[in-house]
């Protein structure tokens, strides 16, 4: 698997298919990796429609360098940052499932001028704030001060460990208590059955996002995977309504 290596060391792995403009990047969820469902899926639509196509895995996740339960948000994104640097030119479709919404969100408060759309599925902004912290017992928030981290049950896989370091960087990255300008088209997917992120945080995200040509599609009794075969095409649709709003 090639790599790339990011300016803090890191070690990135990625998979890149040749293609038109714009390339469609696709940022994975929370210890997610770039062999998902969807990325694979749309990767192999982009690869048929011609579009360049970029999936990677953030540091400690998947193929690439690191440990999990050392990274946090702000690492992640100089990891997608890094990414697109390296390894893309030109206009740039984003794609975000979950916490990779977060990060798509990110990209497009730190280089607007790469973005010409933007899709997520189940965008999970701010969750270490409005998720985590705001949850944590007492309990849990003393764990997290004397241990440095505490351990939180996932219903897809091993328990998540949630550091000190993760709740304290992903203050610095919060994208819903100021201005978040998205001038491009973007596409906003989620389902009414996920039971990581609520419908409400959804809804959160489209009242606070400023811009000419946002939309939100809820699904009824789509779950947080988002990877049945209506929502594999649901998801399709939205990033071809993007290349077509986009000229």
């Amino acid at each position: 698997m090639p790599q790339i290596k990011t300016a803090q060391g890191r070690e990135i792995a990625y998979h890149k298919t040749e293609g038109r403009a714009p390339t469609i990047v696709f940022c994975g969820g929370l210890k997610s990796d770039m062999e998902g469902t969807k990325a694979i899926h749309l990767e192999a639509w982009a690869k048929a429609q011609g579009h360049a196509f970029l999936r990677f895995d953030y540091s400690g996740h998947g193929e690439s360098g690191g440990r999990f339960e050392e990274g946090c948000i702000g690492d992640w994104h100089e990891d997608t940052l890094a990414a697109i640097e390296a390894l893309t030119e030109g206009p740039l479709l984003v794609v975000g499932s979950s916490m990779g919404g977060w990060q798509a969100l990110l990209l497009a408060r730190a280089v607007p001028e790469r973005l010409m759309g933007l899709v997520t599925i189940a965008a999970a902004p701010d969750f270490t704030e409005d998720g985590y912290w705001a949850s944590f017992t007492d309990a849990q928030k003393a764990a997290l001060e004397a241990v440095g981290h505490v351990e939180l049950p996932s219903d897809y896989m091993d328990p998540y460990i949630i550091t000190k370091r993760m709740i304290e960087d992903g203050r610095k990255h919060l994208v819903l208590r100021e201005n978040l300008v998205l001038p491009f088209p973007t596409r906003f997917l989620q389902g009414t059955a996920d039971t990581a992120v609520s419908v409400a945080t959804a809804v959160r995200l489209l009242e606070h996002a400023q811009g000419d040509d946002i939309r939100l599609t809820l699904v009824k009794e789509a779950d947080h995977r988002f990877s049945d075969a209506r929502c594999l095409g649901l998801l399709e649709a939205a990033v071809e309504d993007v290349i077509a709003s986009g000229g």
